[in-house]
């Protein structure tokens, strides 16, 4: 498998070199050659397949030889050894939760992945490899826990000042030894923006062995189609017999008695979305999905318009999803084929006010007894919406995060739920962090410090 850049202008990659450059020079994003199909056999025996082997089978034509079958398949069941349960709610609506990993977000499948492929890697080289990673909440703390103590690897993180939750910002900044937190006195896309410069300044790169771990990174991307594939074993379970109904065909797909699901993607980078929908095309069954933003509604109007607005940020509850410039967009328009038209008719996008993510989380709370975080909550949102104009469907949402990570939790619905035995840890230990101005010389200058 080779990677292109999406601005075309660099040349194709590897998956090893992909993950070590994080970025092409060209700054476009790498994106595979080939989206591969799953085949028949495949589909034959899903409903009994472990974890590890569905991540393994689908993450290994993207590796190809770059890694032996042996350590891939090792790397993907450290990846994915905690659940990932689809949980009922409603009668058409399920939750998919995937806030059982070590810092309780979703974004700790792609960090997992990728800590462990950078290790796999770098035992093969003698120079440091220096991991810079901007973070609007959740992915700084599981890139500072996927890599805490790599040999031979050092991580960066940039965190916007004030903009994360106490859970959050205590998740980046506790770990220390080789994980080292800078507090940004700005917003995320000014975090990313420094990466990305950092990424693209040759002259550093010379100095320095600089990678991303941002889910412009593939080794960070593309393992996050894992779960949407243990979210549809869990559903197709409930056909009859639990029995598969196969068409005649090279690449055949699960047909089943009961629909397939609407999908609801809670949304700020558009990684996440952008990796279920690359497994969508590789024979993931799934009838729509709904990209729900939250104020930060760029991707909405682009397509209600067709054209793609500049705005700034703006703080949220759904504070991991202030965002911009999303940058994984370019992957789906990649996925379509730059096809405007085609891309509407499989994705909906819809923003939520923080007034109607609140009064989600309350009547959710109230009537289903279901602690939302304020992620989720625009995600059940937009699929009840949905759902009401389409009463013959039925979906799930992506919980990505536990709500105890987010201070407005038990304001609005007066509990967190169950509070995780690794967040009262968290209060104990000792935060670690330095503040900069949203300076690139502030940046560089830390960077240098690494070699």
């Amino acid at each position: 498998m080779k990677y292109f850049s999406t601005n075309k202008h660099s040349r194709p990659v590897s998956f090893r070199e992909a993950a070590l450059q994080g970025q092409p020079d060209d700054k476009g994003l790498y994106f595979p050659e080939t989206i591969p199909t799953l085949s028949a056999d495949f589909w034959r025996d899903f409903p009994e397949k472990s974890k590890p082997q569905i991540a393994f089978e689908i993450i290994k034509p993207y590796i190809g030889a770059d890694i032996d079958d042996a350590t891939l398949f090792q790397i993907c069941a450290e990846t994915v050894n905690f659940d990932f349960p689809l949980v009922k709610i409603t009668e058409n609506i399920a939750a998919l939760e995937l806030f059982h990993g070590a810092t309780l977000a979703f974004k700790d499948v792609g960090a997992r992945f990728m800590s462990r492929c950078l290790r796999y890697f770098s035992a093969k080289k003698s120079e440091k490899t220096i991991v810079i990673v901007a973070t609007s909440g959740d992915t700084g703390g599981a890139v500072a826990a996927g890599f805490h103590q790599v040999e031979n690897v050092e991580v960066v993180i940039l965190y916007p000042k004030g903009k994360v939750s106490t859970v959050q910002e205590l998740q980046l900044t506790t770990l220390g030894a080789n994980i080292v937190a800078l507090e940004v006195a700005g917003n995320f896309d000014d975090c990313q923006a420094l990466a990305k410069q950092a990424l693209a300044d040759e002259d550093l790169k010379s100095k320095v062995f600089l990678t991303s771990a941002n889910s412009i990174n593939i080794a960070r991307w593309l393992p996050q189609q894992f779960y949407y594939f243990y979210a549809f074993q869990q559903w197709a379970s409930e056909m009859e017999n639990g029995k598969w109904k196969m068409e005649n065909g090279e690449n055949q797909k699960p047909q089943s008695k009961i629909q397939n699901p609407v999908i609801c993607v809670p949304s700020g980078n558009f990684g996440n979305l952008a990796a279920g929908i690359l497994a969508h095309v590789s024979g993931l069954p799934c009838e729509k999905f709904i990209a729900a933003t939250n104020a930060n509604d760029v991707i909405p109007q682009f397509l209600a318009s067709g054209e793609m607005q500049t705005k700034t940020s703006v703080a949220t509850l759904s504070n991991a999803m202030d965002v911009a410039n999303p940058s994984n967009f370019v992957r789906i328009l990649e996925i379509f084929g730059q096809n405007y038209l085609n891309l509407k008719e499989k994705m909906e996008a819809v923003s939520v006010s923080d007034e109607t993510t609140a009064e989600t989380m309350r009547e959710v709370y109230e009537k289903y007894n279901y602690v939302l975080d304020p992620h989720g909550a625009v995600g059940f949102y937009a699929l009840e919406k949905y759902l009401e104009a389409n009463p013959e469907k039925r979906g799930f949402f992506l919980e990505t995060a536990h709500p105890v990570k987010f201070d407005s939790v038990e304001k609005i619905v007066g509990t967190f739920g169950e509070t995780p035995a690794s967040v009262k840890d968290l209060f104990a230990r000792q935060s670690q962090k330095v503040a900069i101005e949203g300076n690139y010389e502030n940046l560089r200058e830390i960077l240098l410090q690494k070699v």
